[in-house]
């Protein structure tokens, strides 16, 4: 039998090692059994370092969230706390964000945490008697969507809804 030589196999293998090894210091990048050992070790790191960033964001976030709290003079357990109490379901990620692009807003949203603390409504209450409102007949058509609007005026068999535009609508529902 003729003996069958690798070379082109393991001339790729290496070739695709040592490409990966591309801007590692000294042999690692030039010597296929260093490189090859490294870029082990980068793979490992990698792996590790991605579950690692998600912990590193929210520790970030929450060190964010926490100074824009003491500045409302409310700590962060509190308003966390406060904020699950009301019903508001924002995460971490979007508060930070509020905290440093817009105060106001985040300021509201301690306020509501304030307010739940100290046995305010929360927010699914004051939904649920919107709904009781809406349900006892009266109902305000000029605050909805286009497309609330639409569906409504598909569930009342108005013809030709899909082109009307919203005042057409305003004035058929009514």
């Amino acid at each position: 039998m003729a003996r069958v030589k690798g070379g082109t196999v393991s001339k790729t293998r290496r070739r695709k090692v040592l490409k990966q090894a591309k801007g590692y210091f000294g042999s690692k990048h030039r010597l296929y059994k260093t490189a090859q050992e490294q870029v082990f070790h980068s793979g490992a790191y990698a792996y590790r370092d991605r579950r690692a960033k998600k912990r590193d964001f929210r520790k970030l976030w929450i060190t964010r969230i926490n100074a824009a709290c003491r500045e409302n003079e409310i700590s962060y357990s509190k308003f966390i706390n406060g904020l699950n109490i009301a019903g508001v379901t924002i995460n971490r990620k979007m508060l930070a964000e509020l905290a440093i692009d817009n105060p106001a807003s985040f300021k509201d949203l301690v306020d509501i945490a304030k307010d739940a603390l100290k046995g305010g409504k929360k927010v699914e209450t004051v939904k649920e008697e919107k709904k009781e409102s809406k349900e006892t007949g009266k109902k305000d058509y000029s605050k909805m969507t286009l497309a609330e609007l639409k569906n409504l005026a598909k569930e009342q068999g108005i013809k030709g809804y899909s082109s009307m535009k919203k005042d057409e609508l305003l004035a058929n529902l009514k």
